[in-house]
């Protein structure tokens, strides 16, 4: 049995639960993210993967709206 780890290594995809606890909002904020084209993902099947870049990026674009 081998324990999760909570830090996703750089270049590492996260689900979109990761993602919403990386940058401490709800599920369905980084789902609208995602709607606006604010946060870039890759689909996998049905699963939905954020990478740690995209979402650095997604934070950068939104600090750089709110200056």
């Amino acid at each position: 049995m081998s324990a999760r780890r909570q830090e996703s290594p750089e270049g590492h995809l996260l689900t979109v639960q990761e993602a919403a606890d990386w940058l401490r909002v709800s599920r369905w904020s980084v789902y609208s993210l995602i709607h606006s084209n604010q946060l870039q993902t890759i689909k996998i099947g049905r699963r939905r993967l954020v990478s740690l870049d995209a979402l650095r990026q997604c934070v950068e674009h939104l600090s750089e709206e709110a200056a």
